[in-house]
């Protein structure tokens, strides 16, 4: 039930898709990681391509943040300041990589953008409503 000294607003649903959202995306990093780590010829690198890590690594580093944005995802849906908090802290990181892309994929890395950007006013100005509709 809402509390009686803040209401809850439509917003509240955009912070559910956050936490939807994060929760599907890493479930994709972790399927991405699973590929890199086990079948690893099926990404194909280009001559001007600059791999700092081997596939394995990259595949590691995948499951890592697909993890992560995972059980942030879900901390965000049951109303957890921590992980309103997180969620932030990786959403700014997607961000900063999505405009690093724009130049290579610009309609998608919009997309993103405003999609990320709608994300992290959600969890920062009506985060707090998730919590209170318990």
């Amino acid at each position: 039930m809402a509390s009686k000294n803040r209401e809850v607003t439509g917003w509240v649903g955009w912070v559910a898709f956050a936490g939807v959202y994060m929760v599907i995306a890493g479930i994709f990093q972790l399927i991405v990681g699973f590929v890199a780590l086990f079948k690893n010829d099926i990404y194909l690198v280009g001559k001007s391509t600059v791999w700092f890590f081997d596939y394995s690594t990259w595949g590691w580093i995948h499951m890592l943040i697909g993890l992560i944005v995972l059980l942030v995802g879900l901390a965000i849906l049951a109303g957890q300041t921590w992980g309103r908090v997180v969620g932030v802290i990786m959403v700014a990181i997607s961000l900063i990589a999505t405009f690093a892309f724009l130049p290579i994929y610009p309609f998608w890395s919009v997309v993103v953008l405003v999609v990320d950007a709608l994300i992290l006013y959600a969890l920062i100005a009506h985060g707090g409503e998730m919590k209170e509709m318990e």
